[in-house]
């Protein structure tokens, strides 16, 4: 079966130029030159820049932007310790609780990015913001899923990828629930799975939920529907040559 992988959205690079009102001088004229390095992508130089402002000011500010810095090198616990110290400096900015759920999630510390996601949504007061913080939840809950799921625990899959849904109807969370409601024997819950993916598709490819609702019917006996479906997955690049074999053992 194909992996169904999540990538997530590039929510938590909101804001490069923080204005430095209230910020001691010197300090503000190093912010000030680390966010024209980083937005001329000059990372080290940037760096550099904030690492001088932080010796006089522990501005949250400061350690937001060396964090966005060090995300996009792709240092990514660096960038962890910096969203948390500007948290730690101003537990209300919520923009850092946004980035630090982004890095978390590269990370492949889920867990944690739930709960700084949710942070997130808490605090910020504009919709589309909130929104958007609702879907990364689900995407977190999603990779939770996955992995109970590789570790065979599929009651603790179905819980994590049941919460997905709850914050946001993601087309990986069903597709997700149809994949291991086909390998449980569940097949109805399967297809009712895989119909939601198709009704919320955004991301996955077209053909997987009928490549997975032809594996329910399959288990039901239900041979023309599933040969049906397995015949909708054969116009599915990634899903062609899984969609063949099955319609190979059914002759």
């Amino acid at each position: 079966m194909k992996k169904i992988s999540v990538i997530l959205s590039l929510l938590f690079i909101l804001a490069i130029n923080l204005s430095a009102q209230e910020m001691e001088k010197d300090a503000a004229q190093f912010y000030n030159n680390g966010n024209k390095f980083l937005k001329s992508g000059q990372l080290k130089e940037a760096l550099d820049n904030y690492e001088n402002a932080l010796k006089s000011s522990k501005d949250y500010r400061i350690y937001y932007q060396k964090g966005l810095t060090l995300k996009q090198m792709s240092n990514y616990k660096g960038a962890e310790e910096a969203f948390e110290k500007a948290i730690q400096v101003n537990p209300k900015f919520d923009l850092a609780y946004n980035a630090l759920g982004g890095a978390y999630f590269v990370d492949g510390q889920y867990d944690k990015s739930v709960e700084a996601f949710k942070k997130f949504e808490e605090l910020t007061t504009k919709k589309n913001l909130k929104d958007k913080a609702k879907e990364n939840i689900a995407r977190a809950y999603t990779k939770l899923g996955d992995q109970a799921k590789k570790d065979g625990n599929y009651e603790k899959a179905i819980s994590h990828l049941n919460e997905a849904i709850k914050h946001y109807n993601s087309d990986f969370s069903y597709l997700s629930l149809a994949e291991i409601y086909v390998e449980t024997s569940k097949y109805d819950e399967a297809i009712n799975a895989a119909d939601k993916a198709t009704n919320n598709r955004k991301n996955i490819s077209k053909g997987a939920p009928f490549y997975y609702k032809g594996l329910a019917f399959k288990g039901k006996g239900d041979m023309t529907r599933a040969k049906e479906n397995f015949t909708q997955a054969l116009t599915d690049p990634v899903y062609k040559k899984n969609a063949e074999y099955q319609l190979n053992l059914m002759k």
